[in-house]
């Protein structure tokens, strides 16, 4: 029998479980792999997690009930950085330690978020559906020199995006409760505002924060109306900082130009979703943070904090 027991939750594994296996079975452990598609909700997680010492998590709903029907639980290391779906309180009351990637995906987003701007600002997807549909219109198109960009949450991935920025020309508002460094803040030419006088001014928005009560729906009705009707949204970080459905309204009443997501309030996005019938919004299936190379990184560092917690309870660069 194996000294540990160990669920692979985390759906980003799931295409080299056998390198899982072979690394963590050497260290006496009994890898076990559940069927996920994107994450695993409450009642999902309940019959699974009676016997186990450690998890592998995706963004799984690892609420106080979950964790309470867990006795042996020793560790979540989460595959990735976002930990919001995790009851840390719970946690930490029950001696199990929460380990993830920190700046896990930070370039890979910064670049999804110019992917965005660059499509709406020179008309891609829009002009490729044009010229498929036989027009030949020659839309009024902006460069990026000519805009400015708000960056809302200037952490790992908020300064990924803003140090891209000068290559561009673009000019750059941020927002963060945590003031930026001094030396990052003059190297970049970032302004600091807050958060409203970077709606009203920004052609670009790009949401980089956490999910925390204070950050959950942050975007809503009000802040959308503060912004030009001409600017567009973007959202790479979670799907409830931004009010889903007021922000269906706002597309819909022209209230801003459109927005690019990424993540979405309940994922997968429903198939009768408005978002995805709208011109003038871009989608993805939650791939911003798409790399083999960051996935990589984060490979070795979800099995190396899961080890440390296990083994010897070392505290690992990974911990949240």
């Amino acid at each position: 029998m194996s000294r540990w027991r160990v669920l692979i939750t985390a759906p980003y594994a799931m295409p080299v479980l056998d390198r899982y296996r072979a690394e963590l079975e050497p260290h006496d452990i009994e890898v076990v792999a559940a069927t996920v598609h994107e994450r695993l909700s409450e009642e999902e997680l309940l019959p699974l997690v009676a016997d186990v010492d450690g998890v592998i998590c995706g963004d799984d709903q690892f609420s106080e009930r979950v964790l309470s029907a867990a006795p042996r639980l020793r560790v979540l290391s989460k595959w990735g950085t976002g930990i919001d779906s995790i009851d840390r309180e719970a946690a930490a009351r029950r001696g199990i330690r929460v380990c993830n990637t920190p700046n896990a995906f930070s370039e890979p987003v910064a670049d999804t978020v110019y992917a965005y701007m660059l499509s709406f600002a020179r008309h891609v997807a829009s002009s490729d559906r044009e010229m498929k549909a036989g027009q030949w219109r020659k839309a009024q198109l902006v460069s990026l020199g000519e805009c400015v960009l708000g960056v809302v949450g200037v952490g790992d991935c908020g300064k990924a995006v803003v140090r891209r920025a000068g290559g561009f020309g673009l000019t750059v508002l941020g927002t963060d409760p945590v003031e930026p460094p001094a030396d990052f803040v003059q190297t970049t030419g970032i302004e600091m505002v807050p958060l409203d006088e970077l709606l009203r001014r920004a052609d670009f928005v790009t949401l980089h924060t956490d999910l925390n009560p204070t950050s959950r729906h942050l975007i809503g009705r009000e802040q959308l109306r503060l912004m030009k009707p001409t600017a567009y949204l973007i959202n790479t970080s979670r799907g409830p900082v931004v009010d889903q459905g007021a922000l269906v309204q706002a597309l819909q009443a022209a209230v801003i130009a459109g927005a690019a997501l990424d993540v979405f309030e309940d994922e997968p996005l429903p198939a009768g979703s408005p978002l995805l019938s709208m011109d003038n919004v871009l989608l993805s299936p939650h791939t911003a943070n798409s790399s083999p190379a960051a996935a990589e990184r984060v490979h070795e560092h979800t099995i190396a904090n899961l080890l440390h917690a296990l083994e010897d309870g070392v505290p690992s660069a990974g911990n949240a």
